[in-house]
This record gives structure tokens, C-alpha cells and sequence, in this order.
């Protein structure tokens, strides 16, 4: 399997402290050992409400072979008004491969921890399969998940690698509020993500044990994440694979940053104990960021105006892609990786 090499020139970060840059090197093609084809993703269908006051569940059988102990939690307010004035307030409860969707109301009058614990209890009390993690992602709901979860027998994660759970909120905006009753378009795409106190928008410095020697951008066929392709949990070191969305075309190319360091393992072992979410290219900054957990951001390197070329290019695909890139963290061009992540970048607008 090899990266693609259309403006994927490797380069050297220079210090976040100088002002000097890296020179560009030649193009550096990266592979991987060809293994099984990757397991599909499972898919399921969106719930829908028929009232926005009562609660609701998914109706359709749950298959809990496919269920996993990693689940996705939000607590937010829909575009949707409740007899014309209220609210509608709904607790959406998934696991990691998108099997496991339930759909809660909540009433306007009870958006609080303690009604948050009493309905995440329920969920659990009737699953099959016990949660060992729960993932939420919106700050501004960070002091009441956060206090809600803290009284049940999981560990409560802010991140956001709740790629199964921003999926099924996209189709919900797309599919199930417009048609429902009360619905308001211009309630659509406040997420309370950003600007919130939890933001932090000043990336900081990498530990210098963990900085990379070299980077390059770099892309790989979406075909080789897919039933049929080479890349599965088997082979990705410590990393992780999100979902990916079907709609997207086959033949496209996912872009992607590789990390190329001689502490290629202690790398990959710090960003696998972290929430590592992304890497953005911070095109007014000249920046490389890397983007962890709920609202952390490191500085991976500085880029000149060539590498500047090559960020734009690669956030476009990422646009393309609607979010979707990787990180391959790993010694040198031949060696496999020692950590690799499918991620997704979540929208500001959910």
C-alpha cells in the first residue's frame, strides 16, 4: 500500500520559537504491509420522534454482538419547538460503530445533571452491553455531563472522537427535524462547540520528546478504509478507525499528515492515551496543529510558504472528504506504523 504522492513533500518542522523553516525534501512515499480486508462498518437506520414530548427509542431490533463498550453521549437543544414555544431537548445516546442509537426527550423544565444521571442509568439498566466509556463533546454542556456522569460506573471522556455520534446528528438535521413539527431553520447550526470557556485558542508546544523529526502531507484511496481495502484494526499499531460515511465516493483519496520520528512508539503510546481528534492546518497562522480531547491544541510545526501550498491543498481534500483524514505516526518510510488514525474533523454547526 502506498501514499499517494501529489504534493506530499516530507518536511522538517522548524521551531515554534524560530522564525527560520525547513527546506522541502523530495517526495516521501510511505507503505504498509497488505493484510486482510478491513471488517465492514456497520450501519444502522436514524430514529425518528413522533411527538417532541414523550420519549423515544429506537424500535428496531439491536444487535449486540455488534455493540461496543465505547459510547457516545449528547445533551442538547434541537431546532424543533414544542407546542410553539419550548425547546426541544434531547439526549442521544450511541456507541462507537454506530450500531446502538437511542433517542430520549427531554422536558424543557428538566435539563438538568440529575435528570441526565436518571436517564443514562435507564439506557444502561436495559442494554445488554455495559458501557466502560462515555464520550460527549459539547463544551457548553461540559459542567452538566460532566457532573451527570461522575456519579455512574464509567469513565467520562470530553472528546471529540465522537465520530458515530456527530454522523448521526448530521443525519438527524438533515432527515428528522425538518420534518417535524415546530421545526425552525434558523435554530439550525448553533452548536455551542466554540466560544465557550472550555476553548483554548492558542495551540502550545509539543513536548520536544514527542515532536517528529519530519512531516509530510500525503493521501491515501478511501477505498483501502472500506470492506475490501487494507487497513483494519489489525494493522494500525495503537490507533483507532472512525466510521466512515458511505455517501462518500469511492474513488476519492482521503488526506493525511505523516509523522516521522525516531520515538515513533512513545509518540504513538502518548497520542493513544490521549483524545487526538485531528490535525488542522492553520492557514493565517502557518501553523500545524494538532488537535486533542475536548479543546487541547498543540503545535506541531511552522510552515513556509511552500508547505503553506501544500496545507491549503490538504485542507481542501479534507473538506471534500467532509472531514475525514488520518495521522500515521511511524520511525521511517518502510516500517509499518506505530499508530494510525481514521479521524474526522466534527462540524462547529451541530
Amino acid at each position: 500500500l502506498v501514499f499517494s504522492a501529489s504534493s506530499t513533500d516530507g518536511f522538517t518542522p522548524p521551531s515554534p520559537d524560530v522564525s527560520s523553516s525547513g527546506s522541502l525534501a523530495r517526495p516521501r512515499l510511505t507503505r504498509f504491509s497488505v493484510v486482510d480486508a478491513a471488517a465492514s462498518s456497520p450501519s444502522s437506520s436514524s430514529p425518528s420522534l413522533n411527538t417532541a414530548v414523550n420519549d423515544d427509542k429506537e424500535s428496531q431490533p439491536m444487535d449486540w454482538d455488534k455493540v461496543t463498550p465505547d459510547w457516545e453521549l449528547d445533551c442538547y437543544s434541537r431546532p424543533v419547538l414544542v407546542d410553539g414555544k419550548k425547546k426541544l431537548w434531547e439526549i442521544l445516546m450511541t456507541d462507537s460503530s454506530g450500531n446502538m442509537r437511542i433517542c430520549r426527550a427531554l422536558p424543557s423544565n428538566k435539563v438538568n445533571s440529575r435528570e441526565v444521571r436518571r436517564v443514562v442509568e435507564e439506557i444502561i439498566d436495559e442494554s445488554d452491553v455495559k458501557p466502560g466509556t462515555i464520550r460527549f463533546f459539547r463544551g457548553a454542556m461540559f459542567n452538566m455531563i460532566n457532573i451527570a456522569l461522575s456519579e455512574i460506573d464509567v469513565i467520562a471522556k470530553p472528546s471529540r472522537c465522537t465520530f458515530a455520534l456527530a454522523q448521526w446528528i448530521e443525519e438527524r438535521n438533515r432527515d428528522i427535524y425538518p420534518n417535524m413539527k415546530g421545526y425552525q431553520p434558523t435554530m439550525s447550526g448553533i452548536g455551542g462547540i466554540g466560544g465557550t470557556f472550555l476553548d483554548i485558542r492558542t495551540a502550545v508546544k509539543l513536548p520536544d520528546a514527542l515532536r517528529g523529526e519530519k512531516y509530510a502531507f500525503v493521501g491515501l484511496p478511501l477505498a483501502e478504509f472500506i470492506p475490501g481495502g487494507s487497513i483494519n484494526r489489525d494493522n494500525i499499531g495503537v490507533g483507532r478507525l472512525c466510521l466512515v460515511d458511505k455517501s462518500l465516493p469511492a474513488d476519492s483519496y482521503v488526506q493525511g499528515v505523516v509523522i516521522l520520528t525516531s520515538r515513533a512508539k512513545a509518540l504513538a503510546s502518548w497520542l493513544a492515551g490521549t483524545e487526538v481528534a485531528g490535525v488542522k492546518a492553520d492557514l493565517r497562522k502557518r501553523e500545524l496543529v494538532m488537535e486533542t480531547d475536548i479543546d487541547n491544541q498543540y503545535l506541531m510545526a511552522k510552515l513556509d510558504d511552500d508547505q503553506r501550498k501544500e496545507a491549503a491543498t490538504y485542507e481542501e481534500g479534507k473538506d471534500a472528504m467532509n472531514g475525514l483524514h488520518f495521522i500515521s505516526v511511524q520511525t521511517d518510510e518502510n516500517n509499518d506504523p506505530a499508530g494510525f488514525w481514521l479521524l474526522r474533523e466534527i462540524p462547529e454547526n451541530l
